[in-house]
C-alpha cells in the first residue's frame, strides 16, 4: 500500500550515489561511450519528481538500471532502503517503459489480468483491482475492446494501469508523454495527479517542460549523462526573477537617458516603451525618475524564470560548466 499522509518518510524513496554507466561502442565493441556520469540523486516518498532532458541525455539509462535492464559500470543505487537485486523490491514497483507495446490481441481487461497473474495476484483481489484501474484510468467503457483498436494516448493510460496492478509503493514513468496529442497528454496527467494524492512516489522522466512544471515537486536536469541542476521546482522558478518589467507610454529622451544605466533591454513598440529593469534595488531609482519626467506608467511586472528557462540555462552550453549546480532547494 501507499504511504499515509501521517507516515514517516525518514526513509528516502529512491537514492543514487555516483551512478555511471559506460556503454561499448564501435564495430568490435572497442571504444566507451558514457551514458550517465556519477549520478547523485535523493527522492522521498510520496513526491513527484521530474528528470528532465533532451534526448540522449540518460534518463531511459537510469530507468533501466532500476530495473536492472543494463547494470552499472560503477556507482550504487537503492530503492525503498533496498539494494536493485533484492526481488522482494520488485513487487513493490511498478513501471511504464517508453513507448510500451502490449499484445494487441487482447483486450483491456484480459492485458491486466494477465499483468496481474504474473504478480501472482489471487482471483477475486485480480477482478476487483482490473475493475478499479480500468474505472482510474477512464477506460471502463473500454474494458473489451482489442488494444490494436486503441489510440496512443489510451496505450499509455492502460500502461500506467499495468504499472499500477500490484499496488506499488513507487511508481517509474518513462516518457509518458511521448508522442501524445494534446488530449492524451492531459489524460496522462490527470493521472499522475491522482497518484500524487494517494501520496506515491512517482519519478517519471521528460522533456515536455510544461508538464514537469504541472506535475512535479521537485526536478532534476540531465544534460550528456551530467546532473545539470536539481532542486525544487518551486523554489526555482521563485527564486528566478531576474527582472522587472516596466512599460511606460512616450517616455520623455532624457529620462531614458537617465535611468539607461539601470536598464538591461529596451523595446519600443509605437508610442510605448517596455524596460526591462536590472535588480530590485534598481527599482524606486527608476520609478522616482519617470515621475519627475511626468512618464506616464501603464504597468510594472516581475519577470519570473519559467521552467524552459532554467532548463535551457542549464543545458547550453553544458560543457562551460561545471555540473550538478544546486538549484532551490538542492538535492536532499
Amino acid at each position: 500500500m501507499p504511504p499515509s499522509a501521517g507516515q514517516s518518510t525518514a526513509m528516502l524513496a529512491i537514492e543514487t550515489i555516483r551512478l555511471t554507466k559506460n556503454y561499448r561502442v564501435g564495430f568490435w565493441k572497442t571504444g566507451s561511450q558514457r551514458a550517465l556520469d556519477s549520478l547523485d540523486l535523493r527522492i522521498e516518498t510520496g513526491e513527484v519528481f521530474g528528470l528532465l532532458g533532451p534526448n540522449g541525455a540518460g534518463k531511459t539509462t537510469t530507468l533501466k538500471i532500476f530495473f536492472r535492464l543494463v547494470f552499472p559500470t560503477s556507482g550504487a543505487a537503492r530503492i525503498l532502503g533496498r539494494e536493485l537485486d533484492d526481488r522482494a523490491l520488485h513487487q513493490r514497483l511498478g513501471y511504464l517503459p517508453e513507448n510500451p507495446y502490449f499484445y494487441d490481441h487482447l483486450t483491456a481487461k484480459e492485458f491486466l489480468n494477465h499483468a496481474g497473474r504474473l504478480f501472482g495476484i489471487g482471483k477475486d483481489d485480480l477482478r476487483r483491482r482490473v475493475n478499479h484501474l480500468l474505472e482510474q484510468a477512464g477506460l471502463a467503457e473500454s474494458r473489451n475492446v482489442p488494444l490494436r483498436k486503441f489510440s496512443k494516448g489510451m496505450v499509455q493510460r492502460l500502461g500506467i494501469a499495468q504499472a499500477l496492478i500490484n499496488d506499488p509503493e513507487v511508481v517509474f514513468l518513462d516518457e509518458p508523454m511521448s508522442g501524445l496529442d494534446p488530449l492524451g497528454r492531459r489524460e496522462v496527467r490527470d493521472l499522475v495527479l491522482q497518484l500524487r494524492e494517494e501520496k506515491r512516489t512517482v519519478f517519471f522522466s521528460t522533456h515536455i517542460l510544461s508538464d514537469a512544471e504541472t506535475l512535479c515537486d521537485r526536478v532534476a536536469i540531465l544534460n550528456r549523462g551530467k546532473l545539470q541542476g536539481c532542486g525544487d521546482l518551486r523554489e526555482i522558478l521563485r527564486l528566478g526573477v531576474s527582472t522587472t518589467e516596466l512599460v511606460l507610454e512616450n517616455p520623455a529622451h532624457g529620462f531614458l537617458e537617465e535611468i539607461r544605466p539601470c536598464v538591461v533591454s529596451l523595446i519600443r513598440t509605437g508610442e510605448r516603451v517596455r524596460l526591462g529593469i536590472r535588480g530590485e534595488t534598481s527599482i524606486p531609482q527608476v520609478l522616482e525618475a519617470a515621475l519627475r519626467h511626468k512618464a506616464r506608467i501603464i504597468s510594472l511586472n516581475p519577470v519570473k524564470m519559467s521552467l524552459e528557462d532554467y532548463f535551457l540555462a542549464q543545458v547550453s552550453p553544458a560543457e562551460t560548466r561545471e555540473p550538478a549546480a544546486t538549484a532551490g532547494t538542492g538535492n536532499r
